[in-house]
């Protein structure tokens, strides 16, 4: 029978003593590197609420008074630029489409990869990653022609379908992982009691596997919302997504920081708020299947 001064002389033993060291060592690092990361956001916002002139200052002026010019500049309160709702809606409209169809068709798929047999899942899903090893710039000009002939140049519709073909492999590749985790003891009483596909996957599978699903679809908004390549070059006028307005803020008559802090400030709201309202469901999904 281990007695306390056993467990105390184990506790303060050299190796404990090491694991404890490197554990504080480990973490002060974590907290180190969410600060870098975490600064540049934070002087971003912080300049948004400086006036162009305070903005511009070098070095910067962290105390410098604070107002609401660039976010006026930004919403076209003073009459000045181009209206940002329409942009925010096209990448709204975009993300948001092309994400429901990631997982309408990655589910069925991670489903047969998961439980199904199926014969080599192994190749499959390797298949699936490898068509994100092609550069996007590589099919960028294929693509365009193939709009230009199609007629579908600055449309919104090209952009969901193209996010949707983006990001169904990554998808169908986390879903997989998710739906592996579901009790196959649930699957073969739901079968018993007749239910066929579609039930299974909306009333067995789905609840069970929510994180995994909340996972991958806030993954898949995120690089929807924040895809530019294909939106600058394939979009205009009329389909213009935030990202492309975002870069034309950088004009000729210069860079007007405060302005342009503001925009990418607003810009990344709905992906903050989209990350922090299923923060739970997103750690619980991506820790889903990591470790058996």
């Amino acid at each position: 029978m281990t007695t306390l001064s056993t467990v105390r002389g184990r506790a303060g033993s050299p190796a404990a003593r090491r694991r404890r060291r490197t554990g504080s060592l480990l973490g002060l690092a974590a907290w180190l590197c969410g600060i870098a990361f975490f600064l540049p956001v934070a002087w971003m916002v912080l300049t948004s609420f400086h006036s162009e002139t305070d903005a511009a200052t070098n070095p910067p002026s962290v105390g410098a008074g604070l107002s609401l010019h660039g976010y006026r500049e930004f919403f076209g309160a003073t009459g000045s630029g181009v209206s940002p709702w329409p942009p925010l809606v096209n990448s709204l409209t975009a993300s948001v489409v092309s994400t429901l169809l990631v997982l309408l068709l990655a589910v069925p798929a991670a489903y047969a990869l998961a439980i199904k047999p199926v014969r080599k899942w192994s190749d499959v899903l390797f298949f699936f990653l490898s068509t994100k090893m092609l550069p996007l710039v590589a099919g960028l000009l294929p693509v365009y022609l193939v709009a230009q002939n199609t007629g579908m140049l600055d449309s919104i519709w090209l952009l969901v379908i193209l996010y949707t073909s983006m990001n169904l492999p990554i998808a169908v590749w986390m879903m997989r992982s998710f739906l592996a985790e579901v009790p196959v003891e649930m699957l073969e009483a739901a079968s018993i009691d007749g239910a066929g596909l579609a039930t299974t996957l909306t009333r067995i599978v789905a609840p069970v596997a929510m994180p995994g699903i909340a996972a991958t679809a806030l993954i898949s908004f995120i690089f929807s919302w924040n895809e530019l390549l294909f939106a600058r070059v394939l979009t205009g006028v009329v389909a213009g997504t935030s990202p492309v307005f975002l870069t034309g803020l950088v004009t000729s008559q210069g860079l007007f920081l405060a302005k342009v802090c503001a925009a990418a400030t607003v810009i990344s709201l709905p992906v903050l708020i989209a990350g922090f309202a299923a923060q739970d469901k997103l750690v619980q999904g991506l820790s889903l299947g990591a470790v058996k």
